[in-house]
């Protein structure tokens, strides 16, 4: 019941006018909570935080949806998330879609890499997430995030805690996915240029 409500409640919230969130002054100061966790200018310098800046706006509106239904949960998220109005989803969306994304260090193990690229072809990454694994609608950026995060994601998806959008497609994947190749792959991931 949930979800289908968080469904329709994101459906209404696409439906409204989108805000200007990159030129409002209020949203500029409500998103400056964000970045305790997520770092300045939506870049995460902290373990097991994702970073906001250059996700899609469709993708972070669906994160905050998730967490204000509580079909997503995170101790730190929830309060949060339970407080903010629907015109402020879309102005987060917005506002930290706009902002450049983090990008990839200097690769220290190109050879994990090359089996974390040969997982990403043989789980389809790129179908959703785009070749470029910058994303794109409510599908999430992978390239340049924080490796661990992109480790506990994985393994939240497989073991169930954590849900997705649509067909719930990434839960399939990562649960066939093994240990090794959620290490090859976040790492691929993480340094992908």
């Amino acid at each position: 019941m949930r979800v289908v409500r968080s469904g329709i409640l994101f459906a209404a919230l696409l439906l409204a006018p989108a805000g200007q969130a990159a030129d409002n002054a209020a949203i500029k100061e409500k998103a400056a909570v964000c970045s305790g966790c997520h770092g300045e200018n939506g870049i995460s310098q902290t373990e097991n935080i994702p970073s906001l800046a250059g996700q899609p706006d469709q993708f972070l509106q669906w994160q905050l949806v998730f967490f204000r239904a509580g079909s997503r949960k995170n101790d730190q998220m929830q309060p949060i998330a339970e407080e903010i109005t629907n015109e402020d989803i879309r102005n987060f969306g917005a506002y930290f879609s706009q902002m450049t994304p983090p990008k990839a260090e200097e690769d220290k193990d190109p050879d994990l890499s090359k089996k974390g690229a040969q997982v990403a072809i043989g789980r389809r990454c790129a179908s959703c997430h785009t070749d470029s694994f910058a994303g794109t609608k409510a599908v999430a950026r992978l390239a340049g995030q924080r490796e661990e995060y992109l480790v506990k994601a994985l393994h939240d998806y497989k073991a169930g805690a954590r849900v997705g959008g649509g067909v719930a497609a990434m839960a399939d994947v990562a649960y066939h996915m093994s240990d090794e190749e959620i290490t090859a792959v976040s790492h691929y991931l993480a340094y992908f240029r």
